[in-house]
């Protein structure tokens, strides 16, 4: 069982201090995930859910408590080799894109791969290769501004991909989209777990979206309070 576990988080705590007021954001969250799962965290606003993806992703640092990613301690690795980590096994889509306004898609898609040092004819192959698989050939060459919101978030998810990350980490997805095209990413998002094995973690607000996962963690007030397949 220990090899098909990607993430192993135990006693999770993760408080913050602004000024004179101390907010416990997580109170000792375990969690386990199999490779491959498709997990949404779901629960009311300030809950914790976006603490805890960032926390098991290494984007911050957990006040106490061990998370283990594909067998390896994340705190034991330095600064530099947690983000080498995350470049080389992780992909990233948030609510809001986060692309870069002056490049177009197929550049923003090459970008991580160009950082962690890729060259840039290879770069560049496996980024339209990316897009191919979320279906956007076509829109390689425009830039964000050029596309709709659903171009967006499959140029991000994309972006995502397009180092073949062990885990695939979204926060609010579909959050930013109309339902229809909300529905047609959660499609895409699940056609891309089934056929890769890619293991997702999605925190939402949508019962739709986490209804379509194969399991959801519901937390309130920084604990899981509910874990169902």
């Amino acid at each position: 069982m220990g090899e098909q576990l990607i993430i192993q988080a135990t006693g999770v705590q993760k408080t913050y201090h602004t000024g004179a007021v101390t907010v416990p954001a997580l109170r000792g969250i375990d969690l386990r995930v199999r490779r491959g799962e498709m997990v949404a965290v779901m629960g009311p606003s300030g809950c914790g859910k976006t603490t805890l993806l960032n926390c098991l992703s290494g984007l911050d640092f957990a006040d106490c408590g061990e998370i283990m990613i594909e067998g390896v301690s994340l705190s034991g690795m330095s600064d530099r080799e947690r983000t080498d980590y995350r470049a080389r096994r992780m992909g990233f889509v948030f609510q809001f894109y986060n692309l870069l306004p002056v490049l177009n898609a197929v550049e923003n898609v090459e970008l991580p791969l160009l950082v962690a040092g890729v060259g840039p004819r290879e770069a560049r192959q496996k980024a339209l290769a990316a897009l191919a698989q979320v279906g956007l050939n076509d829109r390689a060459n425009h830039r964000p501004a050029e596309l709709s919101g659903g171009e967006r978030q499959r140029t991000t998810i994309s972006r995502a991909l397009v180092n073949r990350p062990a885990i695939v980490w979204a926060d609010e997805p579909t959050g930013d989209l109309d339902s229809e095209t909300a529905r047609e990413i959660m499609d895409l998002l699940i056609h891309l777990n089934a056929e890769a094995g890619l293991t997702f973690i999605l925190v939402t607000h949508d019962r739709g979206v986490g209804e379509r996962c194969g399991r959801i963690v519901r937390m309130r007030d920084g604990l899981v309070v509910q874990d169902g397949h």
